[in-house]
């Protein structure tokens, strides 16, 4: 599977006759590729050209006195193979704000649907245009609303685009738009899964906190935030999102978030050994199974938890067991 769409650096020196005979060259014998003028001009002090293959795949490379810049979601010419990778927060900020306006206007004109959420197809851009991905990341909120069972996927498109509005996960980009995934078959059930940190993450901030990804705890592996609010000791969390009845063998769905919840906590909360609370993410639910899971409020294998659904208009219902340590007013 390959990876969200990052640069290759490359410190060799380059001119427009060798990006013609060490880019261009290999590409149009191995695919077919037609080289242009890129859409938009180049930055100050940079010459550049943009790829477009016969398959589709795109690719760009822009050049300086201090070497080049390639990025493509397409086979990598043999010339790059062993330049460095930068996220689009390490390159030169001229550089990729040139190549993301690039891309970002050819995913609006592949996927108008799209076009209306700026801060959105910015953010997923290393998805909405990775190599295997692009299909599918992109199908996975135009067809199935970004993993809000009965709801429209402008409903759901206007949810995410105002939550990520606020900067919650600039810094950190990268890592939580590939969490989406990049393969070029959609399972639908992943994609969920990690929206569900995208809902939880919303919890917290509509409650105040701050959230920081990734948290490597002492056991050797990561947990999905810490959360900080007004210099109170940070809350470690955990997140899972259970499937449907409808898409597992779990015959209701109050054994799909126990069957979930176990599996979460037999394996990563017990490595760390307790002091996270376990956030269960119940949006992938219809009305009446949730209806179900509020009335019941099934224990989940683990103390403290937070179990919650969340809705595309911002409305949140949920229930906690254990002491938690967050306050969070919606529930």
């Amino acid at each position: 599977m390959a990876k969200p769409l990052r640069f290759r650096r490359s410190r060799e020196s380059w001119n427009s006759g060798r990006v013609a005979d060490r880019i261009h060259k290999p590409l149009d014998d191995n695919l077919g590729a037609a080289m242009t003028a890129p859409w938009f001009s180049p930055p100050d002090g940079y010459e550049a050209r943009r790829f477009e293959v016969e398959n589709g795949d795109t690719a760009l490379f822009a050049w300086n006195g201090d070497g080049g810049w390639w990025l493509g979601n397409t086979e990598t010419p043999e010339v790059l193979w062993r330049t460095n990778k930068q996220s689009f927060a390490e390159a030169p900020y001229d550089v990729s704000a040139w190549a993301q306006r690039e891309f970002i206007a050819e995913l609006h004109e592949d996927a108008p649907f799209l076009e209306p959420y700026p801060y959105l197809s910015w953010f997923f851009l290393p998805v909405f245009c990775s190599k295997d991905g692009r299909e599918t990341t992109r199908e996975f909120f135009a067809e199935h609303a970004g993993g809000f069972p009965d709801a429209s996927s402008e409903a759901a498109l206007d949810f995410y685009e105002s939550f990520l509005q606020t900067g919650v996960f600039d810094d950190y980009r990268h890592v939580m738009a590939g969490k989406l995934g990049t393969s070029e078959f959609l399972d639908v059930a992943r994609a969920n899964g990690a929206m569900g940190e995208f809902n939880a993450a919303w919890l917290l901030r509509e409650a105040g906190y701050d959230v920081t990804p990734e948290i490597e705890v002492s056991t050797g592996h990561s947990l999905d935030y810490r959360a900080d609010r007004d210099g109170e000791h940070g809350v470690l969390v955990e997140v899972t999102r259970p499937v449907p009845t409808n898409d597992r063998a779990a015959h209701t769905p109050v054994a799909a978030v126990k069957d979930t919840a176990q599996t979460k906590t037999s394996g990563q909360l017990d490595r760390h050994g307790g002091g996270a609370v376990l956030f269960v993410d119940c949006s992938s639910f219809p009305d009446d199974e949730w209806h179900q899971i509020r009335g019941e409020k099934p224990e989940v294998h683990h103390r403290p938890a937070v179990v919650f659904r969340v809705r595309p208009d911002g409305s949140v219902e949920g229930y906690t067991k254990g002491s938690v340590p967050l306050d969070l007013p919606q529930l």
